[in-house]
């Protein structure tokens, strides 16, 4: 018996590898269940067999789906998606496309959301597009008051830079006019020094 529990593991371990199911999956006749995995975002597979046509998602703690995971399963009919943590702001959006493009609509009016709370309760697949943009106008503030510091920053150093480039040129141009009236001061000291000291020639008279 414990023989043929190895064998049983193992084929099953082949026929995952054959197959190309996902861990911690089980794939059987183009069905992979992925329930009760305690699957979350980071865990889930990022891929599924490209026969699959059920999916079952269902009792994990999935906040969204990433964009396009569903797009290239072309087997796909249904995919089991309720009693997960669903987060509804712009992340939900894929998912909420997704599943209004199903013809069969009645399989996800128990995929709802669990946050924020604004949203909390309401079907996925009937939210609008603005409320779920809503909700991302946080993010969005932040970061263009992020981009306004940042050129404000920019602006001030290039201020500071050009400051100094023009106190630079300035301490240049009077060091200059400073060396070329040493230098003419030098030249004129030179000048007559040399005229002061020439010898002075005595002609005697005839």
């Amino acid at each position: 018996m414990k023989l043929g529990s190895w064998w049983l593991l193992l084929l099953a371990s082949m026929f995952h590898m054959v197959s190309g199911c996902p861990s911690p999956c089980s794939c059987s006749s183009g069905i992979v269940d992925c329930s009760y995995s305690n699957l979350g975002d980071q865990s889930l597979p990022a891929s599924f067999p490209s026969s699959t046509q059920v999916i079952r998602l269902d009792q994990n703690n999935l906040n969204s789906i990433p964009n396009g995971l569903l797009d290239r399963l072309p087997n796909l009919r249904e995919v089991h998606l309720k009693h997960n943590p669903w987060h509804c702001d712009c992340n939900i959006l894929y998912l909420r496309s997704w599943l209004q493009a199903q013809q069969k609509r009645s399989l996800y009016r128990n995929v709802i959301c669990e946050s924020p709370e604004s949203l909390k309760g309401r079907v996925i697949m009937y939210l609008t597009e603005e409320e779920l943009v809503t909700t991302c106008q946080y993010w969005y503030c932040n970061l263009a008051l992020v981009s306004q510091l940042c050129l404000c920053i920019f602006i001030v150093v290039q201020g500071i830079l050009l400051i100094f480039v023009i106190f630079s040129l300035r301490r240049f141009q009077r060091i200059a006019r400073e060396a070329r009236r040493t230098a003419k001061e030098l030249q004129q000291n030179s000048e007559a020094y040399l005229y002061d000291n020439i010898p002075l020639c005595n002609y005697d008279s005839t």
